[in-house]
């Protein structure tokens, strides 16, 4: 979403809960040998280059991949697609990565899960951007009559992630930062997230 939109997020909101975790106890997951391998090659150059972009095509993207490969490909996931919902509101711009719990891949269909890569890896720098394309995933969910009642985002450098919900106005973010390692544990939360949001 366009930084224009993260300034007035404050105007969708009623209340911001910060503090803990949120999500109930997940349980991790093993990767698959895909996975594992991917990571192997992936972080050393990610961490390395310190980019953005080597951060999302080596790190985030397998990741998001994994879960849905793990939940039989029944949802869909995309990458730096449009995402214009109410562009009268704001709500538009391109969304980094989002996980929608349908299997239609060329159309985007019941978003659940917004993942934002975090700018210079600073976490907080993308907490503005992944609560606007949070809203955005409500709104269209509320236009199209899709009864998700619980929208889960993150922020992630690759190495680490923060966590976001949204339910109705109350934004909840959790200030626990989680490292990509062990992996079985961030698979464990975004499966649950799509799952149960």
């Amino acid at each position: 979403m366009r930084c224009l939109f993260c300034k007035n997020v404050g105007y969708f909101l009623t209340k911001t809960a910060e503090g803990g975790r949120f999500l109930s106890e997940t349980q991790p997951i093993e990767p698959s040998f895909y996975l594992k391998e991917a990571l192997s090659e992936g972080l050393p150059p990610a961490i390395a280059t310190g980019s953005e972009k080597a951060h999302s095509e080596l790190i985030i993207s397998p990741i998001l991949v994994e879960v849905r490969k793990i939940l039989e490909r029944k949802v869909s996931f995309f990458s730096g697609e449009d995402f214009t919902v109410a562009r009268e509101l704001g709500l538009s711009g391109v969304c980094d990565f989002l996980i929608s719990r349908s299997s239609e891949q060329i159309f985007i269909e019941a978003p659940a899960v917004i993942v934002v890569e975090a700018k210079k890896a600073d976490l907080k720098l993308g907490l503005g951007q992944c609560a606007a394309e949070m809203i955005a995933a409500q709104k269209f969910n509320e236009a199209n009559n899709i009864p998700i009642p619980t929208i889960y985002g993150s922020v992630s450098s690759g190495t680490a992630w923060r966590f976001l919900k949204l339910e109705g106005q109350i934004l909840s973010i959790d200030f626990n930062d989680y490292p990509v390692s062990p992996v079985e544990v961030i698979l464990g939360m975004l499966v649950w997230m799509v799952r149960e949001g």
